[in-house]
């Protein structure tokens, strides 16, 4: 197992650092840079594990004194866990931590050691004599392909990689790329994974009146992720030679026909968090509105096999002197910071080698050819 927050060398490739600069100016001026990131949210601490021995691993949100949380399922096939706690009509309003993991299904075990790390911190819902109870929703992609079938598939996250990643906490900017739930994240593969590019997980945060809205995004897509602006695709499917992005959509719409898909293979998840003062209701709302920066930064989302899911915690942590905005405000920056998330998981994503297969990630791909012509 590698060192949590590390890219380890056995399967991430570096070249995306000499080349992000030049592939930014040519694609989409302002698109990586200092974004902020979901930390700056009061009360937010992140802590991520990466494996080394096949790209896997796990992101956690901790909000230690708890948090008034909300959640949109939008992908039609999702993988998850305490999602209908979340619900405004039921009674419990705070988590203690959200959890984002590769392995599928599996991958949502990491969720028993968050539980496990909160409880020796102290942290949970207390049940008088009957101790703690961290509640901990949790939600996962489906990285397999990135070291499966016969490079390691069996190789998930667990409840002592979640365990890990806790330990790793702080209140620090977040690694981004390919770290934790981003690690085996790829995008574009619905003309087939050979033709798929890496994805990543990515951070931003936008502040008003002293009140802060950031967001954490592991984006593992069926689609391309795509300019807001222009909807040009930046990363995604490639063509047949695999030099250049082919533009799912558009070929969707010419007629091409994409590969038999297995469902629940991909997914984009992620959390989006305020230190405003939100009732239950208000953060469902949050999370319902969050989607709409996926929808933003990603074409075709929310399909069948996606298990699209946004979280949404309040801490109420800002200042008492802080004007707080209202929810039309706090809607508006919950949708950007969550399209800005996305493409900064693309932006910092290296490009992956692994187990016969390649990878690249958008800021090669884009600084070895022209950039995508407006359409």
């Amino acid at each position: 197992m590698s060192t949590p927050n590390s890219l380890p060398t056995s399967w991430a490739s570096a070249e995306h650092n000499a080349t992000l600069a030049l592939a930014n100016a040519a694609v989409d001026p302002g698109a990586p840079g200092a974004q902020g990131s979901i930390t700056d949210v009061l009360g937010v601490e992140v802590g991520q594990f990466t494996d080394s021995r096949r790209p896997t691993g796990c992101s956690v949100v901790i909000v230690r004194e708890g948090a008034v949380a909300g959640v949109d399922v939008r992908g039609a096939a999702p993988g998850t866990r305490e999602t209908d706690l979340l619900h405004p009509s039921n009674l419990v309003d705070r988590v203690h931590a959200i959890t984002l993991a590769g392995g599928s299904a599996w991958g949502l075990d990491t969720a028993t050691g968050v539980m496990r790390w909160l409880e020796e911190q102290g942290v949970g819902l207390r049940c008088g004599a009957y101790g703690l109870v961290p509640l901990v929703p949790a939600a996962v992609l489906f990285d397999l392909p990135v070291g499966g079938p016969g490079g390691g598939a069996n190789i998930r996250p667990d409840a002592e990689a979640g365990y890990r990643a806790c330990q790793q906490a702080s209140r620090n900017p977040p690694a981004q790329g390919n770290v934790g739930a981003g690690a085996g994240a790829l995008v574009g593969k619905l003309f087939g994974v050979d033709r798929a590019m890496k994805g990543g997980i990515g951070s931003a945060s936008l502040t008003v009146n002293g009140v802060t809205v950031g967001a954490l995004v592991a984006v593992n897509a069926l689609g391309d992720v795509v300019c807001p602006s222009s909807g040009r695709p930046l990363a995604g499917a490639r063509t047949a030679e695999g030099a250049a992005l082919l533009g799912t959509a558009r070929a969707l719409m010419n007629g091409e026909m994409p590969k038999p898909l297995l469902r629940g293979t991909n997914t984009t998840i992620g959390v989006v968090a305020t230190d405003a003062k939100l009732s239950k209701a208000q953060a469902h709302r949050l999370a319902q509105v969050a989607h709409d920066g996926l929808a933003r930064s990603i074409n075709p989302v929310h399909t069948m096999s996606d298990g699209d899911a946004m979280f949404a915690l309040a801490t109420g942590a800002a200042s008492p002197e802080a004007e707080a905005p209202g929810m039309m405000t706090l809607s508006v920056l919950a949708a950007e910071v969550t399209a800005r998330a996305v493409l900064q998981a693309i932006w910092a994503a290296g490009c992956v080698s692994f187990d016969g297969m390649y990878w690249p990630c958008a800021s090669a791909l884009h600084a070895a050819a022209p950039a995508p012509q407006d359409r």
